[in-house]
């Protein structure tokens, strides 16, 4: 397995055990917008270093990191709204569906010529969708299918801004485009205090342990994936690979959702196996793109 393959998929594991974090410390009460305003700074925090790696400025296209990081945070913030709303077992490996828009933008925005192989693999890997779909586990359809829905579309934004990345990052250089986007994300992170319940000094210190851990897991795997295509670039064979984090999800919520005290384990084993059999789709993905 190449380098940038093998980091994908050190990145979907961890993003696996953020989900977890997450979903707990929203549990806790911490609450979609204060969860997603200090993952936003967090994410801000953890990027800094790049700034090491020298780059380009170019005042000319300061509208392309804006663009980037609107992408960006709106993929975040979706991503713990999915989780809000409903299971990370159910979230996570829908949101494999990026795997095919990034394939889909790539060969339209990029011009890049895909593998037939590639392509099963999107459509392979974005098929566990539909087994997810029937594996709600006794949870109000509603529920599942708006789950559902709001994956999708932080899939989307975040297929959009991997695609971007990958086009306008080589100019602008590893060490300026995606600090300075993912800086012009945490100021656009202000925009959710005034709808906080609460101000961040009422979670209580267990919460605050949850709600760090899991932002700043996110915000390493946000480093490490979006390091990859900026870097050496091929978005889509990479999603693919990073796609696997579906099936991390639903192993960690299976191995020790009982330990962090995420309670959609009580769904019973044959939902687990069912939402496992979606996820374990993309171990075909992987093949494909490996092979």
């Amino acid at each position: 397995m190449s380098l940038p393959l093998l980091l994908a998929l050190g990145s979907a594991a961890l993003f696996a055990v953020a989900a977890l974090l997450v979903k707990r410390a929203s549990d806790l009460g911490a609450g979609i917008w204060r969860t997603a305003f200090v993952a936003n700074l967090m994410t801000v925090l953890v990027f800094q270093p790049l700034w090491l790696l020298g780059g380009e400025w170019h005042p000319e296209l300061w509208w392309q990191p804006i663009l980037a990081a609107l992408c960006f945070s709106g993929g975040q913030f979706l991503t713990f709204l999915a989780f809000e709303t409903g299971d990370v077992s159910i979230a996570a490996p829908v949101m494999g569906i990026k795997i095919l828009l990034v394939a889909l933008l790539v060969a339209w925005w990029a011009g890049e010529a895909l593998r037939w192989q590639l392509w099963l693999a999107a459509l392979l890997a974005s098929g566990g969708v539909a087994v997810l779909n029937s594996a709600g586990g006794g949870r109000p359809h509603f529920r599942v299918g708006r789950t559902i829905l709001i994956a999708t579309a932080a899939a989307a934004a975040y297929a959009v801004f991997d695609v971007l990345t990958q086009l306008w990052s080589p100019r602008w250089g590893l060490g300026r485009f995606l600090p300075l986007t993912v800086s012009c994300g945490g100021l656009l992170a202000f925009l959710y205090v005034p709808r906080f319940r609460g101000s961040l000094a009422d979670l209580p210190a267990p919460t605050w342990r949850w709600l760090l851990a899991g932002t700043a897991a996110m915000g390493l795997q946000s480093v490490g994936i979006t390091g990859i295509i900026a870097h050496w670039g091929g978005a889509a064979p990479v999603n693919v690979v990073y796609g696997s984090r579906g099936l991390w999800s639903v192993l960690a919520v299976w191995l020790a959702g009982a330990w962090v005290g995420v309670r959609e384990r009580s769904a019973g084993p044959a939902v687990l196996r069912a939402r496992l059999a979606g996820a374990t789709l993309m171990l075909g993905a992987i093949s494909l793109v490996l092979g």
